[in-house]
């Protein structure tokens, strides 16, 4: 090749400087008006922007600078569907086109999807999304609940594949409106009605579709029936990069409804292993149970207590003798303690006189009586000066009344010493009985059977007999 064939190459460089200067001198291409939705959006340390703007056909990369971010009134995300406003250029290092971003606003979706942020806040408080209240999926259920349209791919797919998988599960459908005004309180109304009933695990969901689509499933009445839903509940709502409320209250997400039956039932094939598996287990812990029990049986048939049992006997009764022989010790030793104990007491001066065990109680009391005749007297004395004081006063206050108090008190005297007399008894038909000139005062004083009896106005004399007492 020649150097006239060489020259009419050009580098890359030059062909994307080429383009570059193309596009910018393009009157059209410096002032663009696009609209899309954001995706694979990234803010910069400095408060660059970065994304790329989509829609069913295209993408396109986009940044917009911090000077122009800074005016932003709201914080870009990835699904955010806005207008932008900026030039179209070539980026020289990977000559790619982009647009360079002047201004950005979201169009009318983008209201909702400050709705969906701030009920995603407001749940989260309140902790409907929390992992604590995430209820586990059964390995292997019974019966699946599947809440979607009665009519398009999603439900076709979910009841296909579980089926497929796992056609021993029964599957129940109620149908219900998925986009539109009612579709959400159909959905929670559908809910509602599927946990009254005998159900492993629900199915809620449907395809994919824009945001308005699904926006059902972002209302809060759906976030709350699934909460509040007893059965474990699996979300399968659009497709794997479609993110709704229901997805963070349920107890599963699925990327798609297919992913959500795979994920409500195992494979019959994966059973099966699982199965022989265990039949495999099962039998090696049969085998080795067996194993281990065989060489305790032989053990215990090689014993020689089993083989000799008579031996176990006697060796119960050599420790039976040895018992016998040392209570019976620990007998002749106690009564030969007793015994020394007994002639020690025997022996002792206190058993010989016992009189010296009340010698110090005699003491003892012959000083409590000494001590309470010197309290009598002591009392008498004190009492006879407190008399002979209130005499003196009296008498010396009226001497004539001295000879009067002698009376009364001679007169009292009289009569004590008259009910005191014995012989005033005798007047009330009582009478005394003597012995040799001793008062008898019971039947063991009689020596003889003579007595003289006492009556109050004379005596007698008469013999007496003895009556046996009967037994």
């Amino acid at each position: 090749m020649n150097n006239m064939d060489v020259e009419k190459y050009l580098t890359v460089g030059a062909l994307t400087k080429y383009l570059k200067v193309k596009f910018e001198q393009d009157p059209h291409l410096q002032t663009v008006f696009l609209k899309g939705e954001i995706s694979n959006f990234k803010a910069h340390t400095r408060g660059h922007l970065y994304f790329s703007l989509k829609d069913e056909t295209s993408k396109i990369n986009a940044i917009m600078f911090s000077s122009k971010a800074s005016k932003l009134n709201f914080t870009p995300e990835d699904g955010a569907k806005v207008f932008v406003t900026g030039r179209v250029s070539v980026y020289e290092a990977t000559g790619n086109y982009q647009i360079y971003v002047d201004e950005m606003m979201l169009d009318g979706v983008g209201n909702l999807y400050i709705a969906f942020e701030k009920l995603k806040k407001q749940l989260a408080s309140e902790g409907l999304f929390d992992e604590k209240w995430k209820k586990p999926i059964p390995k292997i259920p019974e019966r699946i609940g599947i809440i979607t349209a009665s009519t398009g791919a999603a439900v076709k797919d979910i009841i296909s594949t579980i089926r497929r998988r796992f056609p021993l599960a029964e599957t129940l459908l109620f149908p219900c409106l998925v986009q539109g005004e009612y579709a959400a309180s159909d959905i929670a109304k559908k809910i509602k009605q599927a946990s009254t009933y005998p159900i492993d695990v629900l199915i809620v969901g449907r395809g994919g579709g824009s945001i308005e689509d699904l926006w059902p499933f972002n209302e809060e009445i759906v976030a709350r029936a699934i909460f509040d839903c007893p059965i474990p509940v699996i979300s399968a709502v659009g497709h794997e990069v479609d993110f709704t409320i229901a997805d963070f209250v349920a107890d599963l997400r699925a990327p798609t409804p297919t992913g959500a039956a795979e994920m409500a039932v195992p494979h019959l094939d994966e059973i099966e292993q699982h199965l022989q598996s265990l039949s495999i287990r099962l039998k090696e812990t049969m085998r080795n149970r067996l194993e281990s029990n065989r060489t305790k049986l032989n053990h215990l048939k090689n014993n020689y207590l089993l083989k000799n049992p008579e031996r176990i006997f006697d060796t119960k009764k050599q420790q039976l003798m040895i018992l016998d022989d040392h209570l019976r010790e620990m007998m002749v030793k106690k009564l030969e303690f007793e015994k020394i104990h007994f002639n020690h007491l025997k022996k002792s001066y206190i058993f010989k006189n016992p009189d010296v065990l009340f010698e110090g109680s005699k003491t003892k009391l012959t000083n409590i009586k000494h001590e309470i005749n010197q309290k009598i007297r002591y009392q008498i004395e004190q009492k006879k000066q407190q008399l002979i004081s209130i005499k003196k006063h009296y008498i010396l206050t009226n001497p004539s009344t001295l000879y009067e108090s002698y009376q009364i008190d001679l007169q009292h005297f009289i009569e004590k010493l008259d009910v005191m007399n014995p012989l005033h008894l005798l007047q009330k038909g009582y009478h005394l009985a003597y012995q040799d000139q001793h008062l008898i005062k019971n039947i063991e004083d009689i020596k003889s059977d003579n007595l003289r009896l006492r009556f109050y106005d004379g005596e007698v004399y008469t013999k007496i007999e003895k009556i046996e007492k009967e037994h």
